[in-house]
């Protein structure tokens, strides 16, 4: 076999953690280990949900043998030089994983490469992509039959990340009695959602268990996020907005013996076990529903088949960051991105929001699956919509079948590691 380069190109954590993990293993397995032979490196593009930690990740996959970090990125593209001035072989393969797909028209010609695209929703540069590797046919739809070739069906990524972690031998969380009737609290990653969502989601909880005593609660901790500084979302001092939704705080209870999980003690006597593990697929399928901010958590419990409720706050109206182009980067901005998304933020819920179409699911199907819940939250109501679930499974079950019927095959990552080595030979 030729000495080749296998280049991916990604952007944020859940691309990282979902997208880029089952693939470079599905490469390694389809091409081999010998590293003299084939080399894969990953290359990250800025993305306003990155935290920063998206290369040491990346890095820690086993597969992967080089990684430079999206603040070097813009060098790259435009000069074709990595910050620590890599060689590339004379003959490689630029994949797709998230980012902007003009990034590997760009990269691939600049080191005269083929490209592979992983496509979910939208494929473009249908004449200067050599492959793309599509999760559905729906999206080959408008594609001219002259590109028609160059589309195949792989299935849907977020699935096999999935899957691939639920037939793991991971351990289920430590208290037998949390997969009776487990729910998952998920309020994001980034400082401008946790304000709102820790504490929201705590007292949520509280009025949960005080109905209903068997209900037990757990944090999936995202893997950009130390304990400690989630804990400061949930403690009045540091995070004054929580008095807002008569929040009256809580603290961590770290573990002596390594073996036990960290904790979030309420005022009221309330434990949330904190989960570290990822990815945590396996601990949420044993979920009964979660409650989620918008973003990547909604995909991976669709991909999963949990019911979830998805909750968007505006008490902090500033707090909703996470958007894509010239807004994503306005939003962000230093000193005015306050500011920016404020005004964006109004407009958007004055003006542009449709009903059920926030939510992944919710974009996939083109209609409500999942509640999505906007305003000025009010726990107890919030609280009162799960105790409604709770106590008829049947629209739970409900929920789960029409999250099953919306997502593509698995087998996606096997499919692609395919592709790119038939792009090898060319």
């Amino acid at each position: 076999m030729t000495q080749v380069d296998i280049l991916i190109l990604s952007n944020g954590p859940g691309e990282v953690t979902t997208w880029v993990r089952p693939v470079v293993k599905a490469l390694r397995q389809k091409l081999g280990y010998d590293l003299s032979l084939v080399r894969i490196s990953v290359v990250l593009s800025p993305c306003s949900n990155a935290s920063g930690k998206e290369a040491a990740i990346a890095l820690s996959y086993p597969e992967v043998d080089r990684v430079q970090g999206a603040e070097h990125f813009w060098q790259f593209l435009l000069w074709g030089k990595t910050f620590d001035n890599w060689d590339w072989r004379s003959q490689g393969v630029v994949v797709f994983l998230g980012g902007d797909q003009i990034f590997p028209v760009v990269i691939g010609k600049k080191l005269g490469y083929r490209t592979v695209v992983y496509a979910e929703w939208e494929a473009r540069w249908h004449k200067w992509i050599d492959r793309f590797g599509i999760m559905k046919p729906e999206v080959a739809k408008a594609v001219p039959q002259k590109y028609a070739h160059k589309f195949t069906v792989v299935g849907d990524l977020m699935l096999e990340a999935a899957g691939e972690s639920l037939d793991s031998n991971s351990p289920l969380p430590t208290n037998p009695s949390l997969t009776t009737e487990l729910i998952g609290l998920l309020p994001g990653s980034k400082a401008a959602k946790l304000a709102q969502g820790v504490p929201l989601c705590l007292v949520i909880a509280e009025y949960i268990q005080a109905k209903r005593p068997q209900t037990k609660f757990v944090i999936p901790v995202a893997p950009t996020l130390d304990l400690q500084t989630l804990a400061s979302f949930a403690d009045l001092q540091k995070n004054p907005i929580a008095k807002i939704f008569g929040f009256g705080g809580a603290s961590l209870i770290v573990p002596q013996d390594a073996r036990g999980k960290a904790l979030l003690k309420t005022t009221t006597g309330l434990t949330v076990e904190l989960w570290q593990e990822n990815p945590a697929y396996h601990l949420l399928s044993q979920c009964r529903i979660c409650l989620t901010t918008v973003g990547a958590n909604t995909a991976e419990l669709g991909a999963l088949g949990v019911p979830m409720i998805v909750l968007l706050p505006t008490q902090q109206l500033d707090a909703m960051r996470s958007w894509d182009g010239l807004p994503g980067l306005l939003v962000n901005l230093p000193g005015v991105g306050t500011l920016c998304a404020k005004v964006i933020n109004w407009l958007f819920l004055r003006f542009v929001r449709r009903k059920g179409l926030l939510a992944w699911p919710n974009i996939w199907a083109q209609k409500e699956i999942v509640p999505e819940i906007m305003g000025k939250l009010q726990p107890q109501e919030v609280g009162e919509m799960v105790l409604d679930f709770l106590a008829h499974p049947e629209k739970l079950a409900d929920i789960r079948t029409k999250l099953r019927k919306i997502r593509g095959e698995s087998g996606a990552a096997q499919k692609i590691a395919q592709i790119v080595g038939e792009e090898i030979g060319k």
